[in-house]
C-alpha cells in the first residue's frame, strides 16, 4: 500500500482573512474538520457570526474605489501571478482537497485544473470587459456602452467541489474591478484557506479578497447586508430557491443560485459500448456521486433488449470491481462520502428504492473499504425496474446510486426528462447525428452531453441550468459571468 504524503500535519486552527490579514473569528464555536477516509481530525473551523462578515464587507467596500480605478491590465497581472503560484502548488492543493473531501487524488487534480482554468480566463479581462460604440447615431451624436464594476460580491460555496466552485465566480468578479467576500463550506474550508494564502502571496491589495468562515450566521449577514451587491451560490434547490434567491430579491441583490439536479443519461442501441460504459461509470460513481452533474437515472429504450441486457451486465461487472479506499492511496478508484450524515442520507434512499419496488441488482451497502474505518464509505448501487414516479428517480440522492429506467423510444425518453423538476444536465449516447440533434434541441436542460457522461462546461462557457436547477438570470463562468459582475452604462454624447 503506497499512500501519497499528506500536506496537512497535525490539527490546523483556521482563521479568517480580512483586509489583508489573518484574524481570529469572534465566534467561540468551532467544528472539527475530519478526514472522511481516516476519521482523523485535521482542522478546526470557526462557525462564524455576523461581526466577522461585517468586518469583511466593510474592508471590501473600503478597497473598492481604489481597485475599481486600477486598470484592467494591471488587475489581470495579479491573476497571472496567482496562476503561476497555483501551478507551483498544484499537487499540494490536490492532496488537501482529497484529505478534507475524500475524493480520489486524480479527481482532486482535475478539480484544481478546472479552477486554474477560470483564473486563466480572468487574466483575459481587458478583452472580455470591452464595451462597444457607434458614432453618428444622429447627426453629430455618438453612443458608447461601457462595462463598470458594481462593488462587493460574495460567494456561498458548497462542500463537494471546495476548490473549483468558488473559482467559477471570484476571478471574474475581481478582474472586472469588484471586491470580494468568500464564505467556503464549513465542511470543507481548507482548500479556500490554501487558495487565500496564495492570493495573499500574489500581492492582491488588502480588502480586495476576503475569506470568512462559518455556517448559517455569516450567510444571513451576507444576504441582508446592504454593502453586498450580489451573491453567487451553489447548493441544494431548497436553500437556493427558498433562502438565497428569495432574500436577494428582497434586498435587491444580483443573484446566481446554481442548485440541485437529477440528471438523465440516455443510451441508444447504436451507442459505442466500450466508451459508453467508461463514461457511465465516471458519471454515476465519480466523486462518489457527489456532484450536480453526476448521472442519476440511466434511460434505456425498448428497441433492443439484448443490447440493454448486455449493457447492464457490463455496468454491474465493472461497478463491482471499483476499488474503494483512501483517495491518497495509489490504485483507489472511489473514495468515501464526505461525511457520515451524507452516507446515512444515501442509505435512506437505497431503503426507499427497495420499499417502492425497485430491484437492487448491486447493493452498495456491501463493500470493502480497504481497511479504513467504514464510517463514510459506501459502494456503488444499481437499481433496475425503476419508474419515473419513484422517489429514487425524482429526488437528488447525491451519492453513488444508479437508477435504470426503461422507455419505449427516444421520444418517450425526452418526454420523461422534460417532466423532471430539474434541468441541470442530460446526455445521450448514440451513433446517430439525427438522434443527437433531436436530443439537444428538445431536452429542457442547461448542459447537454452527446456521447459525454459528464457535461461540464469549460471555464470560457457558462455553467448553465434550467428549472429548479438554477435561479437567476446569468450563470457562472464565461460571458455570463462578465455580465453578472458588471453593469452596462450607455453614454450618448454631442460635442458642438
Amino acid at each position: 500500500m503506497v499512500i501519497l504524503e499528506e500536506p496537512i500535519k497535525g490539527v490546523m486552527k483556521i482563521k479568517n482573512y480580512v483586509d489583508g490579514d489573518w484574524v481570529e473569528s469572534t465566534s467561540s464555536e468551532y467544528r472539527d474538520i475530519v478526514n472522511p477516509a481516516t476519521q482523523k481530525t485535521i482542522a478546526k473551523v470557526p462557525l462564524g457570526n455576523e461581526e466577522d462578515v461585517k468586518a469583511a464587507i466593510d474592508a471590501a467596500n473600503d478597497a473598492f474605489p481604489s481597485w475599481r480605478r486600477t486598470t484592467p491590465l494591471t488587475r489581470a497581472r495579479y491573476f497571472f501571478r496567482l496562476k503561476a503560484l497555483l501551478e507551483e502548488n498544484f499537487e499540494a492543493l490536490a492532496r488537501v482537497c482529497t484529505m478534507e473531501h475524500g475524493k480520489i487524488i486524480d479527481e482532486s487534480r482535475g478539480e484544481i485544473r478546472r479552477g486554474i482554468e477560470n483564473v486563466e480566463v480572468a487574466a483575459g479581462i481587458p478583452s472580455l470587459m470591452m464595451g462597444y460604440n457607434l458614432e453618428d447615431i444622429s447627426r453629430g451624436i455618438d453612443e458608447i456602452l461601457i462595462k463598470q464594476p458594481l462593488g462587493v460580491f460574495a460567494c456561498i460555496a458548497p462542500f463537494n467541489f471546495p476548490f473549483m466552485v468558488p473559482l467559477w465566480f471570484l476571478p471574474t468578479a475581481v478582474a472586472t474591478g469588484n471586491t470580494y467576500v468568500l464564505k467556503p463550506s464549513p465542511w470543507t474550508p481548507l482548500c479556500m484557506v490554501k487558495l487565500t494564502e496564495l492570493i495573499d502571496e500574489a500581492g492582491f491589495p488588502p480588502g480586495v479578497i476576503n475569506l470568512v468562515n462559518g455556517d448559517v450566521k455569516p450567510v444571513t449577514e451576507i444576504l441582508s447586508n446592504p454593502g453586498v451587491k450580489g451573491v453567487s451560490f451553489v447548493g441544494s434547490t431548497k436553500i437556493g430557491r427558498d433562502v438565497i434567491y428569495k432574500q436577494c430579491a428582497i434586498t435587491g441583490k444580483r443573484v446566481q443560485a446554481q442548485c440541485g439536479a437529477k440528471n438523465y443519461l440516455v443510451v441508444m442501441p447504436d451507442a459505442d459500448v466500450p466508451s459508453t460504459i467508461s463514461s457511465l461509470l465516471s458519471s454515476f460513481f465519480g466523486n462518489t456521486g457527489q456532484r450536480c452533474l453526476a448521472g442519476a437515472n440511466l434511460v434505456l429504450t425498448g428497441e433492443d433488449e439484448e443490447f440493454n441486457a448486455k449493457m447492464l451486465q457490463l455496468i454491474k461487472d465493472s461497478a463491482t470491481k471499483i476499488k474503494i479506499g483512501y483517495g491518497l492511496e495509489e490504485g483507489i478508484q472511489m473514495g468515501p462520502m464526505q461525511a457520515e450524515q451524507r452516507k446515512k442520507r444515501v442509505l435512506g434512499y437505497i431503503e426507499s428504492g427497495v420499499s417502492e419496488g425497485a430491484s437492487l441488482k448491486l447493493d452498495g451497502r456491501n463493500y470493502d473499504s480497504s481497511g479504513y474505518p467504514d464510517t463514510c464509505f459506501l459502494g456503488a448501487s444499481v437499481f433496475e425496474d425503476v419508474t419515473p414516479d419513484m422517489t429514487i428517480a425524482k429526488e437528488e440522492i447525491f451519492g453513488p446510486v444508479m437508477s435504470v429506467i426503461k422507455v419505449k423510444d427516444l421520444g418517450e425518453a425526452i418526454e420523461t426528462i422534460n417532466k423532471s423538476n430539474y434541468g441541470n444536465a442530460a446526455s445521450i449516447f448514440t451513433s446517430s447525428g439525427k438522434n443527437g440533434r433531436r436530443f439537444q434541441y428538445e431536452v429542457e436542460c442547461g448542459n447537454i452531453g452527446v456521447n459525454i457522461g459528464t457535461a461540464a462546461p469549460m471555464a470560457f462557457f457558462p455553467f448553465s441550468g434550467m428549472k429548479d436547477s438554477f435561479f437567476g438570470d446569468l450563470h457562472g463562468q464565461g460571458r455570463d459571468a462578465v455580465e453578472f459582475f458588471t453593469e452596462n452604462k450607455v453614454v450618448i454624447q454631442r460635442w458642438p
